[in-house]
């Protein structure tokens, strides 16, 4: 990893988003994106103040969906941070690979809501390009001049970690030489906020935003959805040394699994993420013990946070009460899709810096839930190899190993 950018609740840059996170300052409070007045749940983390004029001008707004330009904007931000000119073509062995969970949602919305009330004749011939999950990665794509392998996955919840790993894969092949790997989401709509609501998956902290993502903690009742994007790029390490680039972190070690369980509640015992994580420690061709820090999945529901602890304590066994655990969820919401990037923006900044951030609101943790949590304050480490968990609808898990860079 030679380059980071990140749009957040937190943050509209990834050192803005990491000040906040680090010092365990929620970002969460109530929508104003649209009147949310009548809905169940009426919080969420919005990117405040994100600024599209400062993406794309004005005129040509009306091509991208809220999503893609979050993507667009963290990818600019890692590209310049990697020390590329962001004029520069980056030709045919550059690559792009950034996914999104759902994608345009809020242009799908927008336009059913056109379609019924006035007929197809006001629906935007725009419509489908700003709606699908792929136009992220290929405005990217386009900015830059990536002619070489692009990829948009879509794995909910797990995207960004399976965009950065399978980047890693088509660079380890000899495909291309740089990919800008991450993931978007821009869920916070109607449709969406309604969606997510019946399902019973949100927090319905109306009446104080800020405590409600809760990861770990035995009062937490669901997640908060937020809206952003987490944005790397990656290169091949005689790459970066070639262009004279500052390498931040390694990707060692990816894995992914299926549950193939149920659409949304783990298997007993979270079977699918132990032999995640377990993949992803093979490998790397590391043991369990040499893991410094765990970046977990911890969504603030109580499904997800009590069996991913027990997940972790399986895999890592008599290690697991020394290693630091924490979820940034709780100062930044879920952003869906885009979490594992964000995600991995956040640990490599942890690595580099040498300090571990807490979870933001934890004050108790709830049954099962049983690790070294890091809450209150950021923990002072010399960690050097980081997991970074990631686990989605449908059953779909990915996790990620990240080594400070030193050599």
């Amino acid at each position: 990893m030679t380059g980071l950018g990140a749009v957040s609740p937190c943050g509209l840059d990834a050192a803005s988003t990491w000040d906040s996170v680090r010092m365990g300052r929620s970002g969460i409070g109530p929508i104003d994106l649209f009147d949310a007045s009548n809905l169940p749940v009426r919080f969420g983390g919005q990117a405040w103040g994100f600024d599209p004029d400062t993406v794309v001008e004005p005129r040509l707004q009306k091509r991208f969906d809220r999503y893609s330009l979050f993507a667009l904007a963290a990818a600019t931000q890692a590209v310049a941070h990697a020390g590329l000119a962001l004029d520069r073509d980056l030709g045919d062995r550059a690559g792009v690979y950034i996914g999104s969970g759902i994608g345009g949602i809020s242009t799908i919305e927008a336009q059913a809501r056109l379609l019924v009330a006035h007929g197809q004749r006001r629906v935007s011939p725009f419509f489908i390009p700003r709606a699908l999950s792929n136009l992220a990665a290929g405005h990217v794509a386009m900015r830059f001049g990536a002619r070489g392998p692009s990829l948009a996955v879509a794995t909910a919840c797990a995207t960004g970690n399976h965009s950065i790993g399978e980047a890693c894969r088509v660079i380890r092949d000899g495909t291309a030489d740089l990919v800008i790997a991450g993931g978007a989401e821009a869920p916070l709509c109607e449709l969406g906020m309604v969606g997510f609501s019946v399902m019973r998956a949100l927090s319905r902290r109306n009446d104080d935003p800020a405590t409600a993502s809760r990861p770990f903690d035995v009062d937490r009742d669901g997640f908060v959805m937020s809206e952003g994007a987490g944005v790397v790029v990656l290169e091949g390490l005689d790459h970066a040394r070639a262009r004279g680039a500052t390498v931040l972190a390694e990707v060692i070690g990816y894995g992914l699994t299926n549950d193939a369980h149920h659409i949304t509640a783990p298997v007993e015992g979270h079977q699918g993420a132990v032999r995640c994580m377990r993949q992803a420690l093979n490998n790397a061709g590391i043991k369990p013990s040499q893991v410094d820090y765990i970046n977990a999945h911890g969504t603030s529901t109580p499904q997800n946070d009590q069996h991913e602890s027990a997940a972790v304590r399986t895999v890592f066994g008599a290690s697991a009460d020394r290693i630091p655990v924490s979820s940034t969820k709780g100062a930044t919401g879920h952003l869906l899709g885009a979490a594992g990037g964000l995600e991995a923006v956040l640990t490599v900044m942890a690595l580099c810096q040498g300090l571990l951030p807490p979870t933001a609101n934890l004050q108790h943790p709830g049954p099962g839930c049983d690790l070294d949590y890091i809450s209150g304050a950021a923990r002072p480490a010399d960690a050097s190899i980081a997991m970074s968990n990631a686990f989605g609808f449908g059953g779909t898990n990915a996790v990620l190993l990240l080594r400070r860079f030193d050599r």
